[in-house]
């Protein structure tokens, strides 16, 4: 079922947020950028390759560190590694969830009542349970920004922690649960969604066996851009073959 389609920012950024240059990554979660003509670092916390999206020069979106004695004065919200803002905060999809269940623009969530964030079942943390009055809905949100062919798709690297939670998915669609993943690719040139087997083919494998199971899979657009990020049309899944 669609989304309610949405231009309204769900998730607005702080005012105090800045737009820098890219310079460099560093150690898989810090980044170098000129910002006023200074050197600053932020924090990433893609754990993901960010697979062609870091272009030296490029335009970034910075938000300020919510501690302001924390080492890492800023966080990497946004990338433009082309002119199209990329969202590569791994946070947003669980958080954007939330929101898009607070105002019913998923129509498979509107019937439950209550929201958890970092539920656990069995040996994981899912990112979401859901209760209502005809039962649970677990939920595991991912970030996704590699798109191929026009394919989006993930992940961008071998994810043993994604594997994990497909398996544990799998499971309890077994046992009769109502399970899911919502996948937000923040990027606007996908025009449907699929496992990136060519960079995980286990997970890809998981994948399959997960939809075949009855895991119902939520990809949707992000509609990203410095003032904040909204919810976008819903994208098709590429079904195995």
């Amino acid at each position: 079922m669609q989304a309610a389609m949405t231009d309204d920012i769900l998730l607005p950024f702080s005012p105090q947020c800045r737009t820098a240059r890219f310079v460099q990554r560093e150690k898989r979660f810090r980044v170098e950028a000129r910002l006023d003509g200074r050197q600053v670092w932020a924090h990433t916390n893609n754990s993901g390759s960010m697979l062609g999206l870091l272009r030296p020069d490029m335009e970034i979106l910075l938000s300020p560190a919510a501690n302001p004695a924390r080492k890492l004065p800023y966080t990497l919200e946004l990338v433009s590694p082309w002119g199209e803002w990329i969202g590569v905060n791994t946070l947003t999809p669980n958080r954007l969830l939330k929101k898009v269940w607070e105002q019913g623009l998923i129509a498979e969530l509107r019937q439950y009542v209550t929201y958890k964030a970092e539920a656990r079942v069995g040996h994981s943390r899912l990112d979401a349970r859901l209760d209502g009055p005809k039962g649970t809905f677990w939920i595991e949100a991912k970030n996704v920004t590699l798109v191929e062919d026009g394919v989006a798709c993930f992940p961008d690297a071998v994810t043993l922690r994604g594997q994990k939670h497909l398996e544990e998915l799998i499971l309890l669609a077994g046992q009769g649960a109502r399970v899911g993943c919502f996948y937000l690719v923040q990027r606007p040139d996908g025009e449907c969604f699929g496992p990136a087997d060519f960079i995980d083919p286990e997970f890809a494998r998981l994948f399959y066996l997960a939809v075949q199971a009855g895991v119902e899979m939520l990809p949707f657009e992000a509609r990203v851009s410095p003032r904040g990020i909204g919810l976008g049309k819903r994208l098709q899944v590429v079904t195995g073959t």
